[in-house]
């Protein structure tokens, strides 16, 4: 992948196309995880039943509609990676973008509920380490 660097207004431009397929994607991402705990229960549920039980007919569906969600999950965030920015954390709606402080490649941080970008961190510092956005320190 082609490491692409955005200015503070780039990301911003990009986060108003992609917050809405974020949004769609963390949705989809609290129903696979919900799917996941019941098809746990049902796993233990129905094991040795028979094909015709109703659990194990349960858990078939539950399977199936899984294995949709996490297809369309991975397209998903496969495409909103090609636009150049990283999603960090899908249950947070976690995103950095590339950028450069001077000679230095950072991360711009945003995370949805935020109206814009207005944190970096370094590339190895993650969320934790993250600090307000100070305009000259990208120039």
């Amino acid at each position: 992948m082609k490491l692409t660097l955005f200015s503070v207004e780039e990301a911003n431009q990009l986060l108003a196309e992609i917050k809405p397929r974020l949004e769609r994607l963390m949705e989809s991402k609290r129903e696979f995880d919900r799917l996941q705990d019941r098809i746990e229960v049902l796993t233990l549920a129905s094991a040795g039943a028979t094909p015709q039980n109703p659990d194990a007919r349960e858990l078939r569906r539950l399977s199936e509609r899984r294995t949709l969600l996490a297809e369309q999950l991975s397209a998903g965030i496969t495409g909103i990676h090609r636009r150049g920015c990283l999603i960090k954390d899908l249950d947070r709606g976690l995103v950095d973008f590339y950028a450069l402080s001077g000679d230095r490649l950072i991360f711009l941080c945003w995370q949805v509920g935020e109206s814009e970008v207005g944190h970096w961190h370094t590339l190895e510092g993650g969320f934790s380490a993250r600090q307000p956005l100070n305009q000259t320190e990208l120039e």
